[in-house]
């Protein structure tokens, strides 16, 4: 696994979680990949994963991991027993970019990642990689921008290095114009973009049933507080905007329209890795009474975002060896902002399972 963003707080859980559990320490709770459904779908074993990864960010997994702790997203003591693992992916790192005063031009951006993909799969003797962002969020890119964002450099990496790629950020990555023809010709399986772990997972599954139960929905407010690098990037109303687009993808998917309300982000420090967010969903029942439905959903982002990618590795790893390319169909069960397909959850899970049985039969 190549992490963008390798040395954030979804990575080095991610990291410290898949050596957790190859050592027997901890159960896999969040993995949809290690329950049955998945038993025979030809998924690399987590204690054959290795990591790398690009970041700017300067401290080691390690000490990264230590920090966690404290702040109760990684258990306690977990850290030291896996610290093997932690140095040995933060070894594999190699400083991202564009940085202030970088003057080299996006093809040569390209061209370097592409050569540290490489480097990394031919040291190791890797039979594959799959590049995974987890980077903080960008914002968009405006309509004069003549450069591709950092994350579409990236993208367009994996694709020269011949290696799936996953967004599972808002940001752009493959969804940039440029990108679509590279992509298209590349044979290769992507799945994006932007995890869906707390406040979308909710609205995927109550949308539909507002719908299913012809239940009016009449507005539909939320507010996430949270903190962290993602908290802080968030701060940028750009940013929030490229998140907030996807929360509101769902809603207009499922019920045809966007319904009254916003969603706003507020940016707390004090929150370190958990968030809390609240909906507000105002209905309308038989005979136009008027009812109203609220949620409250506290959680560690982190702690939720790593299984998820660490099922996203595997499957798209899977469904490389099995020949698949372009978007692959079963992966919006953990996307906001899926590349196709359904919006509610419970189909979302069928095409999943509907993936699972043609990877056994690739197998």
């Amino acid at each position: 696994m190549w992490l963008i963003g390798a040395r954030g707080s979804v990575a080095t859980t991610t990291v410290a979680g898949a050596a957790a559990l190859a050592a027997g320490l901890h159960p896999p709770t969040g993995m949809v990949t290690e329950t049955p459904p998945f038993a025979g779908s030809g998924l690399p074993p987590l204690d054959g994963l290795l990591f790398g990864g690009h970041d700017t960010a300067g401290c080691p997994l390690p000490k990264r991991a230590e920090a966690l702790a404290e702040g109760g997203v990684l258990p306690h003591g977990l850290p030291a027993a896996v610290r093997a693992e932690l140095a040995a992916a933060d070894a594999a790192i190699r400083p991202g970019g564009p940085q202030p005063g970088d003057t080299r031009s996006d093809e040569e951006l390209i061209t370097d990642f592409a050569a540290d993909i490489g480097a990394f799969i031919e040291d190791h003797g890797l039979a594959r990689a799959v590049v995974v962002n987890v980077a903080s969020t960008e914002p968009a890119p405006g309509p004069g921008d003549d450069r591709l964002p950092p994350s579409s450099l990236y993208a367009a990496a994996a694709l020269r290095a011949g290696c799936p790629y996953v967004n599972f950020t808002p940001s752009t990555g493959l969804h940039h114009p440029a990108l679509a023809g590279p992509a298209a010709a590349s044979g290769l399986p992507y799945a994006g973009r932007d995890g869906k772990t707390g406040q979308t997972l909710l609205r995927s599954v109550l949308a539909p049933m507002f719908l299913q139960r012809a239940l009016t929905v009449r507005a539909w407010s939320g507010s996430n507080l949270l903190g962290g690098g993602d908290g802080a990037a968030l701060a940028d109303p750009a940013a929030a905007a490229a998140k907030n687009a996807g929360k509101e993808r769902v809603l207009a998917d499922t019920l045809g329209t966007v319904p009254e309300g916003e969603v706003h982000i507020d940016d707390v420090p004090a929150l370190g890795d958990w968030k809390t967010a609240w909906d507000h969903i105002a209905f309308d029942g038989f005979l136009g009474t008027r009812m109203v439905l609220q949620t409250i959903w506290q959680g560690c982002d982190s702690a939720l975002a790593a299984p998820l990618v660490l099922d996203l590795a595997r499957l798209a790893a899977a469904a490389h060896a099995a020949g698949m390319s372009g978007p692959v169909p079963g992966l919006g069960f953990y996307f906001k902002d899926p590349d196709g397909g359904p919006s509610g959850l419970s189909e979302q899970w069928r095409d999943l399972l509907s993936l699972a049985e043609r990877l056994g039969a690739d197998a």
